[in-house]
């Protein structure tokens, strides 16, 4: 059994783990950055230590840093929460050299599924539908206009490493496929160190949708529904929900097996979210996330299964706590994520919070390690805390989301609050009506 937990993160999902963390009586370790050292999480934390200078990369991305930190505390396994180490390979096989455990997926899977192409190439043997692309690299201009023409305008390259829209073009004509294939692939060296890119068939105005699954490691899967994270900005969610106002329940659970049997044939340990772009009744999978989602509370919410808790029972050995038929969904639950960022320009705001009030009641819940007096450090995201509210319907739940953004309070910085505050009111999204190009179009032309 586990029995002492180092969390290699910060802000609210650190703060995350430990209370799952305490509430199964695992004595908790926290690092941090000179810059976080008021943090929430560090001051609850049973013990902390500090691993360097505000840079990520000097501290929170400082692998022989977390690992001395094991060492120094007796610390038999981590948590890496999601970004910075949560999908590094090379984190986890350390780890494990030190016997130490990753509080998540085996090296390879995460191997399997950072890689874009590999990822899509292993979706396709698992049973998983796919986007029409590239079999692989596409290595040259001539090969880049020969795939496009096969596969048919437009065409999205991306970047095999990539992630957050990085290394992305759209090409609707033959003109548009060099410069963009190249462009791709500067973007991409710049932001990942590699260069390669693939290429798909772009979707005009698919939705989002992502399937929840856990795996104990040893052929035994199960998925937990879907969310529906179509409202983004420049591929960044802002807004998710459980379940999509676009599925219904035959959808849900068809797609749900699926990528639970795929789990299954992979003997996937722990948990996972399979990406899909859905578009006239058809799935294609996008790519695999190996870690714990930002907007896994709306799962938990209408599951009523501690993701967090199952992720350390499954690292521990104990197994997956319930099977397929014991996993039921009752009610909506939205999720709201609130950036220190203006709520018109997205220009970031950090600075001191002097005033902080978060909204209660039935329904409501709060995931943010902010709090009156805290200072938001300018050096990493810019997300301070997350909205979930659940209702029996999905009405219900939209007028719980309306009263709790009225109730929220955040003073000295600027945030996107104002933001949801105009989003719940809007007749789109109140009838469910949007896809993954809704809220950009709406931003260009309306102000907040």
């Amino acid at each position: 059994m586990i029995s002492k937990i180092l969390i290699a993160n910060r802000g609210e999902i650190a703060l995350r783990v430990l209370r799952a963390c305490k509430e199964l009586g695992i004595a908790t370790v926290a690092v941090h950055s000179t810059a976080d050292a008021d943090a929430m999480h560090v001051r609850l934390a049973d013990e902390s230590v500090c691993i360097g200078p505000p840079p990520s990369r000097d501290s929170y991305l400082n692998i022989h840093q977390i690992v001395a930190a094991c060492e120094i505390t007796g610390a038999d396994a981590v948590h890496p929460g999601y970004g910075f180490l949560s999908e590094n390979a090379k984190f986890a096989d350390i780890l494990d050299a030190h016997g130490i455990t990753f509080i998540g997926p085996t090296a390879d899977h995460i191997r399997i599924m950072g890689d874009k192409i590999t990822a899509k190439t292993t979706a396709l043997k698992l049973g998983i539908p796919v986007v029409p692309g590239s079999d692989g690299e596409v290595k040259t201009e001539a090969e880049a206009l020969k795939t496009a023409k096969e596969i048919g305008y437009p065409v999205l390259i991306k970047a095999t490493a990539g992630g957050g829209g990085r290394g992305m073009k759209v090409a609707r004509t033959e003109a548009d496929v060099v410069e963009a294939w190249s462009t791709a692939r500067t973007e991409a060296a710049a932001a990942f160190g590699n260069e390669s890119v693939y290429m798909e068939k772009y979707l005009g105005k698919p939705r989002h949708i992502e399937i929840q699954v856990f795996g104990d490691g040893e052929g035994n899967a199960i998925h937990l529904g879907e969310r529906d994270c179509s409202l983004q900005r420049r591929h960044q969610k802002v807004w998710e929900e459980a379940n999509s106002p676009a599925l219904n329940v035959e959808q849900r659970m068809k797609i749900g097996q699926i990528c639970a049997d795929a789990m299954k044939k992979l003997k996937y340990r722990g948990a996972g979210t399979v990406e899909f772009l859905y578009e006239n009744g058809e799935f294609y999978f996008i790519e695999m996330n190996t870690r714990l989602q930002v907007e896994h509370p709306v799962t938990e919410a209408i599951t009523g299964i501690d993701l967090v808790h199952e992720q350390i029972r499954v690292a521990s050995g104990g197994g997956l706590s319930v099977t397929q038929d014991e996993v039921h969904f009752h009610g909506h639950a939205i999720e709201c994520r609130i950036n220190a960022e203006d709520a018109r320009t997205f220009v970031p705001s950090p600075g001191t919070i002097t005033h902080f009030h978060a909204p209660g009641g039935l329904g409501v819940r709060i995931d943010s390690g902010a709090y009156q007096g805290y200072k938001i450090p300018p050096y990493y995201d810019s997300l301070i805390g997350k909205l979930i509210v659940h209702g029996r319907t999905r009405v219900e739940c939209m007028m719980r989301l309306r009263r709790a953004l009225d109730e929220f309070v955040v003073d000295g910085i600027k945030t996107t609050l104002p933001l949801f505050q105009d989003l719940v009111s809007n007749q789109d999204i109140a009838n469910g009506d949007y896809d993954i190009h809704w809220l950009e179009d709406y931003l260009a032309k309306t102000s907040v």
